[in-house]
């Protein structure tokens, strides 16, 4: 079992000048052989990039307000939003509030993501939303 007391004990993972960067609070390293849980923390008018994978985002907000990019359409998100990111859809989280924005984020381990297929292979996606 791994308990922390904080996640702010876990080291903030930010290129230099970046407005967005992650905690990797549980990952492989700490036993979890199936699944990571990161912490992405996004500035005020900050964003991540808009980038696409062929593996799945489970993204629950807990702190501060911004708008979710998806293929065909942008949706705002609060604390409580839930959001699901489907594997091969094009996607970027947008900090519009004046507080840093916190949200968990939950993806298939590193190990499993890592001999991900080319970005020009990646399935289309299946949400018709």
């Amino acid at each position: 079992m791994l308990v922390r007391a904080n996640y702010k004990d876990v080291k903030l993972e930010k290129p230099e000048r970046a407005k967005a960067g992650l905690r990797w609070l549980i990952s492989e390293k700490d036993g979890a052989p199936n699944f990571d849980m990161r912490m992405v923390e996004v500035e005020p008018g900050g964003q991540s990039h808009h980038h696409r994978h062929p593996w799945e985002h489970q993204v629950f907000v807990l702190k501060g307000t911004g708008i979710v990019f998806q293929k065909g359409f942008e949706r705002r998100i609060q604390p409580g939003a839930v959001v699901f990111v489907p594997p091969g859809e094009e996607h970027c989280f947008r900090n519009t509030g004046s507080e840093t924005m916190e949200f968990i984020c939950i993806i298939p381990s590193r190990s499993k993501t890592e001999d991900a297929i080319k970005a020009d292979t990646i399935p289309p996606s299946t949400n018709q939303q």
